[in-house]
């Protein structure tokens, strides 16, 4: 578990570039190599959701 923790805190997240400076509605993004991940921007040392790529892209397809 330990190496998947700091696998997220070494991640590089992205937030929508129309969330502005002013969004605290948003949520961050971290492609990493086997998954996806995604966490509040409000709370960036809280929990993120890990996702299978293909799965993520799935989701991202129904929105």
């Amino acid at each position: 578990m330990g190496s998947r923790n700091s696998e997220l805190a070494d991640a590089r997240w992205r937030k929508s570039s129309y969330s502005g400076d002013q969004g605290g509605d948003c949520v961050e993004l971290a492609a990493l190599p086997h998954t996806v991940a995604v966490r509040d921007s409000k709370n960036p040392h809280g929990p993120a959701i890990r996702f299978d790529p293909a799965a993520f892209s799935d989701f991202v397809r129904q929105l």
